[in-house]
Formats: C-alpha cells, sequence, structure tokens
C-alpha cells in the first residue's frame, strides 16, 4: 500500500488566510492560544499542500480553501473537496514548528507521528511504557536512549491515531517492536502490537534531531516523500 509523506515548517506558511475554507477560518478564530492556533494553521496547511498534489489541484488559495480537513466524531481528520468526502485516508502531527501529513489514496487505518529526541527520566518511562518496552530502554546503550525513547513514544502515538483514540487510550495498551535497525539514510520497519491481538506495520526514521513513525493497516510501504510545486498566490483568480 503506497502512503505519501509531506513535510512543512512555520516558515512555509504564507501570512494570509484565504486558502482556509470558511468553516476553517471559523475554527482557527475559536481557538484561543496563539501557538494553539499556529500548530493548528500549520497543520492544515501541510494537509492541502499535500492532498493537492495527490488530487493533482494546482497549489493556487482559491483551490486549497476547496479543501477542508473535517475532524470526525473520534477527532481523526477528514477530507473533503468542495463538500465532496473523498476516498483519502490523512494523518496529521506537528511539533515544534514543523508538521507532517501522511495520505493514502484509500480507506485505511493510518496514523503517523513527529517528536524531538530529547533526554526522559525513568519516572516517564515506568509510567507509559510496557514491560517489553521498559526493558529496551535499560539495556540501550546511554547514548542511543534518548533516540529509543523518541522513537518508542513516536510510534505509540501513531497507532493510537490509527486506532482512532488519540491518548484516551492507555499508552501501554500498545507495545512497539523494532523490526530493523537504525538506517541512517532510510526508513526502517517496526511493528506495534495492541493488547486485542491486533498488529499495526509501519516504519520509522531519524533526522534532523526528530524522529518520524507511520503505522497502518493493511501493512505499508515504505513512505513515498512528495514534492509539492512553488505555491503561486497571485494566480487563484484564474483557478478558484
Amino acid at each position: 500500500m503506497e502512503v505519501y509523506w509531506l513535510e512543512q515548517t512555520e516558515a512555509d506558511v504564507p501570512e494570509e488566510n484565504d486558502w482556509l475554507s470558511a468553516g476553517e477560518a471559523k475554527r482557527m478564530d475559536g481557538l484561543r492560544f496563539a501557538k494553539r492556533r499556529a500548530d493548528w494553521r500549520l497543520g492544515r496547511w501541510t494537509a492541502k499542500r499535500a492532498l493537492a498534489v495527490c488530487l493533482n489541484l494546482p497549489p493556487h488559495p482559491g483551490v486549497l480553501a476547496r479543501i477542508e480537513i473535517r475532524p470526525a466524531t473520534s477527532g481523526a481528520p477528514e477530507v473533503f473537496v468542495t463538500g465532496k468526502s473523498e476516498l483519502l485516508t490523512v494523518s496529521l502531527s506537528h511539533r515544534a514548528g514543523r508538521a507532517a501529513c501522511a495520505v493514502t489514496q484509500s480507506s485505511v487505518d493510518l496514523g503517523c507521528d513527529l517528536e524531538i529526541v530529547e533526554p526522559h527520566s525513568d519516572a516517564f518511562v515506568a509510567d507509559y511504557f510496557t514491560v517489553e518496552e521498559q526493558a529496551l530502554a535499560k539495556w540501550a546503550p546511554a547514548a542511543d536512549r534518548p533516540r529509543l525513547l523518541a522513537l518508542l513514544w513516536s510510534a505509540k502515538e501513531s497507532a493510537l491515531k490509527a486506532l482512532h483514540e488519540g491518548l484516551r487510550l492507555d499508552t501501554r495498551s500498545v507495545t512497539v517492536r523494532l523490526v530493523e535497525a537504525f538506517d541512517l539514510f532510510s526508513w526502517s520497519r517496526l511493528q506495534v502490537r495492541c493488547t486485542d491481538g491486533r498488529i499495526f506495520h509501519g516504519w520509522w526514521r531519524h533526522t534532523d534531531g526528530m524522529v518520524r513513525t507511520l503505522v497502518a493497516d493493511p501493512p505499508p510501504d515504505a513512505p513515498i516523500r512528495l514534492n509539492v510545486p512553488a505555491y503561486f498566490p497571485d494566480r487563484a483568480s484564474r483557478c478558484a
């Protein structure tokens, strides 16, 4: 199964909001805190840019405004174009001024996540990780421990998104297993086992001090990085 991946930063987002739908603009205005608005806006921008490529649509404000990402009852994002539901599955994540969007052209269970590699306490590990994961952390070389914990946490987040639950579920209800060792130049395989026996297959990568993870059911191929074309806001009137 092909899954496409796009990352964007706050510097990529235009100052104007004319690429948002009316409903999205209203929702953004209802967010009280500036950081929450910025993160939400970055996530929507990243998703719309990825979806425009997948749908073969030009990258102009009037066109992007027709693409709308609405939260389902579960909170999972759903894709609409000009008010019509699209058979696409997306997952979003943002962290430290960067957002990622994973897209597949079918209806599947999909989750992605970004996490910064940073130190975590033993108490954090005891509170949020399974016995198997705690053992991995215990025997990991000290230099590798921050990356390992970021990877385990990120894969848990991805799986909980794929389950349409998020952090409403106990993070110890899923256990991450690394299938392949770290590869500096490509994605590596992982699996996440749920307490009900379900298994998600996925991928992870570490670059620029950040871990990326993706899981899905059915098993996905390694993520395909999207190359987005230049954004031309001055051409909106010709493409809307």
